[in-house]
């Protein structure tokens, strides 16, 4: 009985393409606009966690100061941290990987008669380590320029591009207001990271050359943390924070003047931002799968009464309201499968072609193509259902003799 009802169904479909086509529209839109916007959502929370990736791996940022309202702030009356309390964190703190300080400003660079404006960070090799950075070309800083200060620099890749036109730096001294500094390395391209900040646009220099020439104080204003495993970060959290707190002299019940940023915690906050707004989309895409299943009942109804005689004929000859019913509710479910399976092909290539436009990853979430299938499914279940009930109650005698 099924089989014979999806024939039929198939026989009306097929002879009134143009009608049929029309009527799964509105379930093609709807199933094409929740894929290809969850399509793009979910490159989007890729391409953040990759951004934020390039940022350093495992890592914790102690800086100065309270964190008030969910965001960290400086607070200038809090003392900055030393050089000692560098070397208690690795001392004092298990599974650690590497630890650098991070006093950064922004200045202008100037190269013979170019100029340009570039972050200058005051660190130590560690920085390397945690900030997952390799070298282009030349070194890293040798202890002997650490502990003396010397005026070294290793500079991105947007520096050179921008000063050197591209060309090999090393051994060329560039001046850093009124400081000349002499080019040992080149770092490889990051590119952007997840705020769209350029992580190339940078100089590094010795801490102690920044201390002296820079900063003119031996102060530190954040504290970088490399943890050997995710897993331990926690317990990191609550050792450096208890550390802190004695080397702080931060009484019980006093609030602490730094605070701990973990990079899981804006990976998570991040992409569950991302998630949230990718999903809301998608639900509004969704409701144009409302309007496709009106389409189809409205067609279906249509059809029962085009076909009132020929349903009259099947209830005289004996059919049962059973098949009937069936019939038209299986006619409309193929028509919205149809719509589904169309809505699937459309919404990945027009997702297919923006993530490519907008630099994200392609990812193909198979859980929200089977969701949209269903759910255009159920509508054709939903909708058809009235349109089938009439037909299946129709009176023999008055459908043999409607005109």
């Amino acid at each position: 009985m099924l089989t014979n009802a999806l024939l039929i169904a198939l026989k009306e479909i097929r002879r009134n393409l143009l009608r049929s086509f029309l009527t799964i529209l509105g379930i093609v839109i709807g199933v094409a606009s929740v894929i290809a916007m969850v399509m793009i959502g979910d490159g989007t929370t890729a391409n953040v966690k990759q951004s934020i990736s390039k940022l350093g791996t495992n890592m914790l940022t102690l800086r100065v100061g309270q964190e008030r309202r969910g965001a960290p702030r400086d607070d200038n009356s809090a003392k900055p941290f030393t050089q000692d309390d560098i070397v208690a964190i690795k001392n004092d703190i298990q599974n650690i990987k590497a630890v650098a300080a991070e006093n950064s400003t922004k200045m202008n660079i100037v190269y013979g008669n170019k100029s340009t404006s570039s972050s200058v960070i005051g660190t130590s090799n560690d920085y390397f380590i945690i900030k997952d950075w390799e070298l282009l070309e030349g070194r890293t800083f040798e202890e002997s320029e650490l502990n003396s200060g010397k005026s070294s620099c290793i500079v991105g890749t947007t520096i050179v591009k921008q000063l050197f036109d591209a060309e090999s730096p090393i051994g060329a001294n560039i001046r850093l207001k009124n400081i000349s500094c002499n080019i040992i390395g080149v770092l490889k391209s990051k590119g952007a990271a997840a705020f769209g900040n350029d992580q190339d646009e940078i100089i590094i220099v010795p801490l102690k050359m920044y201390q002296s020439k820079i900063k003119g104080n031996k102060d530190i204003s954040s504290i970088l943390i490399s943890i050997t495993e995710g897993k331990y970060i926690e317990g990191a959290k609550t050792d450096i924070t208890l550390l802190m707190q004695e080397r702080r002299a931060i009484k019980v019940g006093e609030a602490d003047n730094f605070h701990i940023r973990d990079m899981e915690d804006l990976l998570s906050t991040m992409t569950s931002t991302t998630k949230m707004l990718t999903y809301l989309l998608g639900s509004i895409a969704a409701i144009s799968l409302l309007v496709g299943g009106i389409g189809i009942m409205n067609i279906m109804l249509v059809s029962v009464t085009e076909r009132t005689r020929e349903i009259g004929t099947r209830l005289a000859i004996g059919a049962m309201e059973s098949e009937v019913l069936l019939q038209f509710l299986v006619e409309a479910v193929v028509l919205s499968m149809f719509g589904g399976i169309i809505g699937i092909v459309f919404g990945m290539c027009i997702g297919y072609i923006v993530v490519n436009s907008m630099d994200l990853l392609f990812i193909i979430n198979k859980q929200i193509i089977m969701i949209s299938f269903f759910f255009s499914t159920l509508i054709g279940v939903v909708f058809g259902y009235f349109p089938a009930r009439k037909a299946a109650r129709l009176n023999p005698i008055e459908a043999l003799r409607y005109e």
